[in-house]
C-alpha cells in the first residue's frame, strides 16, 4: 500500500529524514512516536504530498486511504482514541447498533 524508498527531507539546514525506507501492507495501521523535532510531522506532510521530498520516493497504491490523528482535537471533547476508533467505520456502526439495542 505505502512504500517510501531512499526518502531525505533538509529544512534550513538541517536534514530531518535521511535515505528513510519503509514498506507498509495494506491494512496496516501503524503510530508515529518520537520526540519533538524529530520529523514526525514533516513525514506525514511528505506522505500527503503537502512537500515535497529533497530526493527518494514515496508510492501510494491506487484508491489507499491515509488516515492521520492530529495532536490536539479540534473541540477537545474527544479523547485521541475515541477520534481513533471513530475513524474505524464497521467499528462505529457495531458500537452505534450496541446502544440501541
Amino acid at each position: 500500500m505505502l512504500t517510501i524508498d531512499g526518502l531525505t527531507y533538509r529544512i534550513a539546514g538541517r536534514t530531518l529524514l535521511e535515505r528513510a525506507t519503509a514498506r507498509l501492507p495494506a491494512g496496516a495501521r501503524i503510530g508515529l512516536v518520537g520526540r519533538n523535532g524529530t520529523g514526525k510531522s514533516t513525514l506525514l506532510n511528505l506522505i500527503g504530498g503537502t512537500i515535497a521530498p529533497d530526493d527518494g520516493d514515496i508510492r501510494i497504491r491506487n484508491r489507499a486511504r491515509i488516515g492521520t490523528v492530529a495532536q490536539e482535537t479540534p473541540t477537545g471533547k474527544q479523547s485521541p482514541l475515541e477520534i481513533v476508533l471513530a475513524a474505524n467505520v464497521e467499528r462505529a456502526a457495531l458500537l452505534a447498533e450496541a446502544e440501541t439495542a
